[in-house]
């Protein structure tokens, strides 16, 4: 993502429309919103103290990803993430972030070579501290890394939206000292390949560390969504 890029998507999310779409986005997948639940344009325009225009928009752009179902002459409903989205959104993750790693071996600059590197050394300590907020912020921080060093605005848009999508799923099993420490360690393995300029085996580290994910989350019953 170039630097304009980065400047037109913080525009937006600081303009009215954008507030008020990505606040109402963020409610649903916290889980603050349940699947099923109706979302009135007055009361929410009430509590974010804007009108209902901005809110009906955002309602309009929250059907187009799939998060709210229109309908007409009843209402807006939360459609939310159910089991099949986090299964769905996670074999693709892995595709993507597979992808990821390959680009990044590639195009991985020094300065974000080491910004890895030191990510890696702080999600052990705090790992071996049980600092389980720290983890969560590093693990996050590991991804944009790798989205960003692969030079790929178009990638780096898709996962960061599904990284979004699964985020609460996320933190549930990231909260776990094992997999944390699990998940800390394939991270190594992952930088240690884009360090070596070994794609193939970045690429199949990456792909498997989404894959170890979704199954301990789906193991440890640690779903948050529930079955349509």
């Amino acid at each position: 993502m170039t630097e304009h890029d980065r400047k037109s998507e913080s525009a937006d999310r600081y303009s009215l429309r954008g507030k008020v779409f990505h606040t109402i986005r963020e409610d649903i997948l916290s889980g603050k919103y349940k699947q099923h639940d109706e979302l009135k344009e007055v009361a929410i325009a009430e509590e974010l103290g804007v009108s209902r225009t901005p809110v009906r928009e955002a309602f309009r752009q929250l059907e187009l990803e799939g998060l709210l179902q229109m309908i007409p002459n009843k209402g807006a409903y939360v459609t939310g993430i159910t089991l099949k989205d986090i299964e769905d959104i996670y074999m693709i993750r892995s595709l993507l972030e597979g992808l990821c790693a390959r680009w990044a071996t590639k195009h991985i600059t020094q300065e974000k070579m080491e910004e890895l590197e030191e990510n890696i050394y702080l999600s052990e300590f705090h790992a071996s501290k049980g600092h389980g907020e720290q983890i969560i912020e590093l693990d996050n921080r590991f991804h944009e890394i790798l989205y960003q060093a692969s030079d790929s605005k178009m990638l780096e848009h898709w996962l960061r939206d599904f990284h979004q999508y699964v985020k609460v799923a996320r933190k549930q099993t990231l909260i776990q000292s094992e997999r944390g420490m699990a998940s800390n360690q394939e991270h190594r393995l992952i930088m240690e390949a884009i360090r070596d300029k070994d794609a193939d085996r970045a690429e199949e580290l990456a792909n498997r560390h989404i894959i170890n994910a979704y199954h301990n989350m789906k193991n440890k019953g640690l779903f948050i969504a529930k079955e349509e």
